[in-house]
């Protein structure tokens, strides 16, 4: 006789209301910090028409939030694994849906398991720069953040009661559970924690220099590239290829307009400015940047004081092509036309022979291979 097929157990230990409570906490608390610090990476490259822009100081604040932004993403992965592994029997009972109230639990639960195993999922591999799926990653994983965010409002809203009752280590309902097993989740959770900040130490140096030594799990060291400075978009990716600098011409549209060579824009009055490049990968590094201010351009222009900015590379492939600056960073003494990186010309890589540099602004805005910059005046 054929033995009858019987459905899987899921009775571990440990898979308990105050385990999951612990692990939720600090989840949740990742999840927080990570949207909070996106969500300014993305207003900041797409501003809403309402918007009227970000400041230009302190010079290092994009550096900072998208340092936490990467950081604390990262940090969610064992974070999110372990708090899988303890909800994981719930996500298998029978019968699946047992009242109204239920039934929201377990959507709120598919749509936070879900869209947190994708946002973070792609969030790491996007640090990467590597993209094995059909659809473009900034919008999708901007909408999933948000996904996220409702999802885990939903289901805080929907286990409040479980919640409280497990917050605290002497609460009564945390004394009920087994009292052989405290031992265990104390190990557990001392694990997870070991093993979040573990990856965070690891990582965190591509962006927060003193601990570059320990960037060991990072896919980008803040020191290796040309010029000292890491590259994620060649000239020769951006089809850009070879600029002769005799052939170069920096066209400048407002009031009155005018056209520049490199030698021309060499000649112009020069300066230098400590600045940050900080990329939504999460690496950033300051560097030493020469060349001509935006606002001198401006002026000569004969731009109005509350004027916009327009510029627009020579790149043919690829997104960023065009990027605006506010009235904030157009007007800073800090951006710059930068010619220089480090006392060195700028290499090809880096821009040659022109790029912008900006104080808190990312580095995908930080356009390379400039040829153009507009007045706008609306």
């Amino acid at each position: 006789m054929r033995p009858r097929l019987l459905p899987p157990r899921f009775d571990g230990r440990l898979h308990d209301p105050r385990t999951a409570t612990v692990i939720g906490r600090w989840l949740g608390a990742a999840f927080v910090l990570c949207f909070g610090t996106g969500l300014i990476s993305h207003l900041m490259q797409h501003p809403p028409a309402w918007l009227p822009g970000f400041p230009s100081r302190p010079v290092w604040g994009y550096r900072l939030t998208q340092g936490l932004h990467v950081a604390s993403g990262i940090a969610a992965v064992p974070l999110l694994l372990a708090k899988l592994w303890t909800v994981y029997p719930r996500l298998f009972v029978r019968p699946p849906v047992r009242s109204a109230r239920h039934g929201l639990e377990r959507l709120s639960v598919g749509l936070l398991v879900g869209a947190a195993v994708l946002e973070v999922g792609t969030g790491l591999l996007n640090t990467a720069q590597w993209y094995p799926w059909p659809f473009s990653f900034v919008p999708v994983h901007y909408a999933l953040a948000w996904v996220v965010t409702g999802s885990l409002v939903l289901h805080i809203a929907v286990k409040a009661p479980q919640i409280r009752d497990h917050w605290r280590r002497r609460s009564a309902d945390t004394l009920a559970l087994p009292a052989q097993d405290a031992w265990d989740r104390r190990s557990l959770l001392t694990a997870v924690g070991l093993a979040a900040g573990a990856v965070t130490v690891t990582t965190v140096g591509q962006s927060f220099t003193p601990l570059k030594g320990l960037d060991l799990l990072a896919p980008r060291h803040p020191d290796k590239g040309l010029q000292g400075l890491p590259v994620n978009r060649t000239a020769a990716a951006a089809g850009v290829g070879t600029v002769a600098a005799d052939g170069y011409r920096l066209t400048v549209v407002g009031p009155r307009p005018f056209v520049l060579t490199l030698s021309e824009l060499r000649g112009l009055p020069q300066y230098e400015a400590e600045l940050p490049i900080a990329c939504v990968e999460g690496w950033s590094k300051s560097a030493h940047w020469g060349g001509v201010r935006i606002a001198d351009l401006l002026e000569r222009a004969g731009a109005p004081a509350h004027a916009r900015v327009r510029v627009i590379s020579l790149q043919t492939r690829g997104g960023y092509r065009v990027s605006e600056l506010d009235v904030a960073h157009a007007r800073d003494p800090l951006t710059l036309l930068a010619l220089r990186l480090d006392g060195e010309e700028l290499a090809p890589d880096h821009g040659f022979p022109a790029r912008l540099i900006a104080p808190n602004r990312p580095g995908v805005l930080q356009t390379k291979w400039v040829a153009r910059l507009e007045v706008l005046e609306a």
